[in-house]
């Protein structure tokens, strides 16, 4: 047979209508029902579990109300399962932002309000504070003890001028007093000898005596105090921070 060009258009176009007519006249396949036959041994809870449904859909399809009794070879239908419900929309979770640390500070020692004409200090001999500042009644210690061995160097704190330098009999035995102006004084005691005279002007950090253990001090000590107008003051906020 032989095709003439008009009658193949018409043949392909009556297809093509054909078959798109046929595709919206199709009926759709129903889902065929699925069925559990119960068996000996199943609880109406097992038989949900098994089948991956709920309790109450798989009891309210069939007509079984709780506590969901069932009888040997009975014919459940199998409800579909849910669909599992779609989650909230939500922002994505921002990564949380931790502030800034400040560097820590190391608490400083140094007097909340500086004195006039405040002299500024060293410490007067290398030895570590093993006895510290207490005015109280019970502590009465108006300096700090410094650890030494003996014939270690004592140097002015400040420079000044040695008011006193001999022995006090009481308690702090060989002593070496020096005036830094505008009411400030200096003492170092226990010392086990001085190597200025009163009357002397002495530079920061001269040497000025050696450690011993006169007076009370059982081991050689260096006992050094601040006095600003007579009243005591704890020395180690005046003095330069040790690391």
């Amino acid at each position: 047979m032989t095709w003439r060009g008009p009658v193949l258009v018409r043949v392909i176009m009556a297809a093509l209508l054909f078959g798109a007519v046929s595709a919206h006249s199709r009926t759709p396949i129903a889902p065929v029902e699925r069925r559990y036959v119960v068996q000996p041994g199943d609880t109406f809870r097992a038989i949900a579990q098994r089948l991956g449904v709920e309790m109450e859909d798989l009891g309210a399809i069939n007509g079984v109300p709780p506590p969901y009794i069932v009888r040997i070879r009975q014919a459940l239908r199998v409800p579909l399962p849910r669909r599992p419900e779609p989650a909230p929309y939500r922002d994505a979770p921002r990564a949380a932002t931790k502030p800034a640390k400040s560097p820590v500070k190391k608490p400083s020692t140094a007097p909340a309000v500086r004195l006039a004409g405040e002299p500024r200090l060293i410490w007067p001999t290398d030895g570590a504070v093993t006895g510290a500042f207490d005015s109280s009644r019970s502590g009465s210690n108006n300096g700090i003890d410094l650890a030494a061995y003996k014939g270690m160097t004592v140097r002015a704190a400040a420079a000044g001028r040695v008011i006193f330098a001999g022995h006090e009999p009481e308690r702090f035995g060989l002593l070496l007093v020096i005036d830094h102006g505008n009411g400030w004084a200096s003492a170092y005691a226990y010392l086990g000898d001085v190597t200025v005279k009163e009357g002397q002007t002495v530079r920061s950090g001269e040497r000025i005596a050696r450690v011993g253990a006169s007076g009370e001090a059982r081991r050689p000590t260096l006992h050094f105090e601040l006095r600003h107008d007579n009243v005591a003051l704890d020395p180690v906020p005046y003095l330069p921070t040790r690391f």
